[in-house]
């Protein structure tokens, strides 16, 4: 049977859970509601627009035409354990959190740093990169073209910012004259911002390491791109899966506080050599569009669909201490063998 409603399981949808993992699961819930029926379901915080988890649990029993779709990185163990018996799909975005899945359980990549993690760690569970989309108003209204100059030179929002950047790189460049926006908080309009702005620095190296996650997707320097910036970023985890360092992305932290100054300089003073050509553009946010990401996910729910549907046994991936172990009983069984008649002992 196809599916016919997927689930969305997020903590709540109140400002206090505000941020980029709660936006993206409105947004997929809302693309996938052009290939079947959708749900955004609460399990922390009830809310009046939203079905609650404990509350659907008690009135229904499994349901294959449904998909439950979790999420949030450190919840995940626990919402896969309250929902054994029903499907589940994980949709991945950071990775590093340290636990294990059960085996048959789909992984859905929002990139391939992520896609990667679970290869080697659930290398025998279903994998299927899924990234995540662009918002419709970058492509419709950001000035990817726009050759006149901006008030803003650099732009940087604070949140995941390194101290490097705001210690350091930030004075300097605003000791160079040049005129330095950061921002802080939310901003109805983000992509007017961006607008306004030549380059934008993005260092979100020390921010996901203090956490001991990764960098699910990075979908920020996208949003520059889209608007005609030039992006000076950091390369951890799934931003390296963005393009070719220096020319979809260009390396911030580069060596020397000096020589990051000097190549932003070179940057405002002729921006354009310094962005991908509008056609390698073009194709990079297209394959971000949120048209994309719905076929995609057409695609990744006919394959669970035929994998729920097929029979046998679930491969298992071997427990890790299997696995480094299997070395070391070979290299044993090596040196017993050395010895004067074991074999025929044997």
């Amino acid at each position: 049977m196809s599916t016919a409603l997927v689930r969305f399981l997020v903590p709540g949808t109140s400002r206090r859970f505000r941020c980029g993992g709660l936006s993206v699961e409105q947004q997929t819930a809302r693309l996938v509601a052009g290939l079947c029926s959708t749900e955004l379901v609460t399990y922390r915080e009830r809310s009046p627009q939203h079905p609650y988890l404990d509350d659907l649990l008690k009135r229904e029993s499994f349901q294959e035409h449904v998909l439950w779709i979790v999420s949030w990185g450190f919840d995940v163990p626990w919402l896969i354990r309250r929902l054994q018996g029903h499907r589940v799909a994980y949709h991945a975005h950071s990775s590093g959190y340290g636990f294990s899945l059960p085996p048959g359980l789909p992984v859905l990549a929002v990139s391939r740093n992520t896609l990667g993690y679970w290869g080697d760690r659930a290398p025998r569970n279903p994998l299927l990169l899924v990234p995540n989309a662009l918002d419709a108003a970058w492509l419709e209204r950001g000035d990817r073209l726009g050759v006149q100059p901006r008030p803003t030179d650099v732009l940087i929002q604070a949140r995941k910012s390194s101290r490097y950047v705001k210690d350091q790189l930030v004075p300097a460049l605003q000791n160079a004259g040049l005129t330095v926006a950061v921002q802080n908080g939310w901003v109805e309009d983000l992509v007017g911002l961006f607008n306004q702005s030549t380059v934008y620095l993005y260092d979100s190296a020390e921010y996901w390491s203090g956490r001991g996650v990764s960098e699910g997707f990075g979908l920020p320097p996208l949003e520059a791109m889209a608007c005609g910036c030039v992006v000076f970023s950091s390369l951890n985890h799934a931003l390296s899966d963005h393009g070719a360092t220096g020319q979809t992305l260009h390396q911030i932290g580069c060596g020397r506080l000096s020589f990051d100054v000097h190549r932003i300089q070179k940057a405002l003073a002729d921006p354009v050599s310094w962005r991908l050509p509008p056609r390698e553009l073009n194709a990079l946010l297209e394959g971000c569009s949120e048209a994309s990401l719905r076929l995609r996910w057409s695609a990744a729910l006919e394959q669970m669909d035929e994998l729920h549907a097929s029979k046998g046994p679930l491969l298992k991936t071997p427990p890790g201490w299997r696995l480094r172990l299997d070395p070391w009983l070979h290299r044993l069984q090596r040196v017993v063998n050395r010895f004067p008649g074991w074999h025929s002992a044997g």
